[in-house]
């Protein structure tokens, strides 16, 4: 059974990394849907709410697991026995990132493969950071989130003014 985690911050969950989770869990065993902490970001959301607002979404996926993670993800991937790591490129500028961090992580762990997925057109151009600064001005997020999500994200957001 083929094991696949995918990492990231989800500062908020938009509907660009739903569309991943759906597509990414029919493709592996168990996906394990990881959002890390990083101490030098100051996110809009703690990691505990991150988790949560996954856990709602997932909840009808069996093979789907949550969890936070710290440190490098490839030794999170040694912990898990992953084989594979999904990411998500939307442009070409994402692409070179990526591709840069799939051959820093091989390096670190020969084993573990790289799995790029690309987002459906209406999602290409969606980020967290966008979410954020939309909603930090008390614009609309309603077509870049989950909606049954969509008011407490909205709210915090705009509370906070928080979108860097």
């Amino acid at each position: 059974m083929l094991t696949a985690i995918y990492p990231g911050s989800f500062d908020p969950v938009t509907l660009g990394h739903w569309d991943l989770i759906q597509r990414a869990e029919k493709l592996v065993g168990h996906l394990v849907v990881a959002v890390l902490h990083n101490p030098t970001k100051r996110p809009a959301f703690s990691v505990a709410e991150r988790v949560d607002f996954l856990r709602e979404l997932v909840q009808p996926y069996p093979n789907v697991e949550v969890t936070s993670f710290h440190g490098l993800l490839v030794d999170f991937a040694r912990e898990r026995n992953a084989q594979c790591i999904i990411r998500g490129v939307r442009a070409f500028s994402d692409f070179e990132y990526e591709f840069q961090m799939a051959l820093m992580n091989r390096k670190l762990h020969s084993d573990l493969e790289t799995l790029f997925l690309m987002p459906k057109e209406e999602f290409s151009v969606l980020s967290s950071r966008m979410v954020r600064e939309v909603g930090s001005m008390g614009g609309d997020i309603s077509g870049f989130v989950p909606a049954h999500l969509c008011e407490r994200i909205a709210a915090r957001l705009k509370d906070s003014g928080a979108y860097v």
